[in-house]
């Protein structure tokens, strides 16, 4: 856990990838157990690091850019 920053913008993103596990991966309901919810949630990042094509990455995963050290921008 890291301690926040004060950053406007920490919490834009925390936002957006508590939507994606909502909306892309169907997280947004009740589950039977908390190591449920937690399995499902690493499968869900998982999932969204290694196989999710992002446009602002210029359609490439997050993992093959950061393996390759690829600018963002």
């Amino acid at each position: 856990m890291t301690m926040e920053s004060g950053d406007l913008y920490e919490n834009v993103l925390a936002e957006r990838m508590n939507s994606a596990l909502k909306e892309e991966f169907g997280l947004g309901g009740p589950l039977p157990t908390r190591y449920q919810a937690y399995q499902l949630e690493q499968e869900a990042i998982g999932l969204y690091n290694n196989y999710r094509p992002h446009i602002a990455l210029k359609m490439k995963t997050q993992q093959t850019v950061h393996l390759q050290k690829i600018p963002a921008t």
